[in-house]
């Protein structure tokens, strides 16, 4: 019987350890969190470089087109951060902002260019890549 017990009790302690190795340690105040997956900031270079190899841009029209691009990411970022604006309304101004950067982007892209961008869009592309999506709850 003794030479059941030790080995009974070596693999308790063994396992017992491996689960608690195995626990997430709790985080002291001054330690650093973890690093979250990094969220997807818009970058209007490199998206504007994008438009310019899809539509076959000038260097002037792409030249153009980065300012719209920084000006509407400006203000859909501004615009989630407001979290006192209602889902209804967060929409409405969405929709705003994406067609005042259509508009915008129509005085730079000639008529064939804007028709290949609309094609872009339908594509699964929802506005040069901004999702619709209101704001966090606060």
């Amino acid at each position: 019987m003794n030479r059941t017990a030790l080995p009974a009790a070596l693999a308790l302690v063994l396992a017992g350890s491996l689960a608690f190795a195995q626990q997430p340690q709790p985080q002291t105040p001054d330690a650093t969190p973890p690093a979250a997956a990094p969220a997807r900031t818009p970058n209007p270079h490199r998206q504007a470089i994008k438009l310019s190899q899809e539509l076959s841009l000038t260097p002037d029209q792409t030249a153009k087109l980065e300012p719209i691009l920084a000006d509407r990411d400006q203000k859909i970022a501004a615009l989630r951060t407001n979290t006192s604006i209602a889902p209804a309304d967060f929409k409405k101004q969405m929709h705003a902002i994406q067609k005042s950067t259509r508009d915008q982007l129509d005085t730079v892209l000639t008529l064939q260019q804007t028709e290949q961008l609309k094609t872009l869009r339908g594509n699964g592309g929802r506005g040069l890549n901004q999702p619709l999506s209101p704001p966090p709850a606060a």
